[in-house]
């Protein structure tokens, strides 16, 4: 993080505003159907959303295993889901495939919308036609026309928003502990090995992977999870590298007007600190996880990173070894 980043960082831990671009899918579905196919596809209970409101949840393969993790808001008679871009199309081909069994219908809307996430928002979306997303875990973000994406960051800029470079991104990203798909979580990840309780509804009815999250929930526990990590000095005396590949440029969000103060959307593609796929070790020298991603805190003064950690040793406090420098288990969020 160079030094201009670091003053803004800074300034954006002290109240500065702040907005950041990102690619994100944006997928409609409706249909007198819509709720039956839905509730057999995702996680979650789509049938309690509520008009307007928002719904954390996973799309599982029939092993359990992830295929993507989605917002769904409510809008009338629509369901909206917003994804990660690296996720948009497996979303569309996985909810496309049934418009043919039933009064189910879906349209992939993201080349009309901009995504971007804002920090302490204060206007509303509706001026300029904006569809808004929030949860207590991601934050909240805002999908405008791409014809309205102009008159948006303008606004922004003129109201002293300042748009956060994708190192500040991605140093906030893991300090609140948000997965990024593709680098902390993917197909081989089972969904509870993610730990966000609100993900999954354990009382709705059937869907695809349903059988294996549930008896891992009710009948025993995930053989790893992901959680966040301390590092000490030794294990990061070169520094953190906070390169980001050009190919993500884009990014998070804070509060959109009827949502709650929820922090930002640290959801979004970024670049991968050193440190993925890094073995952790037990202080008896066994196998106790991996690291997935790594990145310096200038507000904590650490460096900090995310990781699947075997169950045995998820124990806040637990202390594990990387490349023999101590590593010491933190659950997350690192910050708020």
């Amino acid at each position: 993080m160079n030094a201009n980043d670091l003053k803004l960082y800074e300034k954006i831990h002290e109240g500065t505003k702040w907005f950041y671009p990102q690619e994100r899918g944006l997928i409609a579905v409706w249909g007198r159907e819509a709720v039956q196919f839905l509730n057999g596809l995702v996680t979650n209970d789509v049938a309690k959303i509520e008009d307007g409101a928002t719904l954390l949840a996973a799309f599982p393969n029939a092993q359990g295993r992830l295929l993507a993790v989605v917002r769904v808001r409510r809008a009338g008679d629509e369901f909206l889901f917003e994804t990660e871009g690296a996720t948009r199309d497996k979303v569309f081909q996985n909810l496309f495939r049934f418009t043919f069994a039933g009064d189910f219908f879906v349209e992939d809307r993201s080349e009309n919308y901009q995504y971007y996430s804002i920090s302490d928002f204060g206007f509303r979306i509706s001026d300029f036609e904006g569809i808004g997303f929030s949860d207590l875990r991601r934050g909240a973000g805002v999908f405008v026309p791409v014809d309205r994406a102009a008159d948006f960051r303008g606004f922004a800029e003129a109201e002293g928003f300042a748009e956060i470079p994708d190192e500040v991104f991605e140093t906030l990203r893991i300090e609140r502990g948000i997965p990024l798909y593709g680098v902390d979580m993917d197909e081989t990840t089972i969904v509870p090995e993610l730990g966000l309780d609100d993900l999954i509804s354990y009382t709705k009815g059937c869907y695809i992977g349903q059988e294996i999250i549930a008896r891992i929930h009710f009948r025993g526990h995930v053989a790893k999870r992901l959680t966040g990590l301390i590092m000490s000095d030794s294990a990061t005396a070169a520094g953190p590298d906070l390169s980001v590949p050009a190919a993500v440029a884009a990014g998070p969000s804070l509060s959109v007007p009827g949502a709650p103060a929820t922090g930002p959307d640290l959801s979004v593609p970024g670049a991968t600190a050193t440190g993925s796929g890094a073995e952790l070790k037990s202080a008896d020298g066994k196998n106790a996880g991996r690291i997935t991603s790594r990145t310096f805190s200038p507000k904590l003064q650490k460096t900090l990173a995310l990781a699947y950690v075997r169950y045995d040793y998820l124990a806040e406090g637990t202390e594990l070894t990387v490349n023999d420098s101590p590593a010491t288990v933190k659950d997350l969020p690192f910050t708020g």
